[in-house]
């Protein structure tokens, strides 16, 4: 899969992504340090990535423009440590279907993992 990690969350997380065998960058080094969340929507709809974010304004952007993607998960509660960045990330994966998250809206918090699919109308 392939993911773009928005700038709230660390660049840990995509050493760890591209070690599992996925196309990850971040924010920082893909020139978006400073972009709008558009922008980075656009970037990651152009490249067929999915965000990582803990940004809560997403769900939103893409509710209102209707948009089939890109995909988004976001960590919501707060402040995570990168162990528990990775541990929700590997039981997001486990539990839903690759073709799926790429179309779908992820919401993780420390006590669950949800899904909706794109478009929201």
């Amino acid at each position: 899969m392939r993911f773009l990690v928005d700038m709230p969350l660390p660049p840990f997380i995509v050493e760890w992504l591209n070690r599992s065998c996925h196309d990850a960058v971040h924010a920082s080094t893909a020139g978006l340090f400073i972009s709008s969340d558009d922008a980075i929507l656009s970037r990651a709809r152009a490249e067929s990535r999915i965000v990582i974010t803990a940004d809560l304004d997403y769900p939103r952007l893409l509710a209102l423009s209707r948009a089939d993607g890109p995909g988004l998960i976001l960590f919501r509660g707060g402040e995570w440590t990168n162990n528990e960045l990775i541990d929700r990330l590997s039981r997001t994966f486990e539990s839903i279907e690759e073709r799926s998250l790429g179309a779908s809206i992820v919401s993780i918090d420390k006590q669950r993992i949800r899904r909706r699919s794109l478009p929201i109308t």
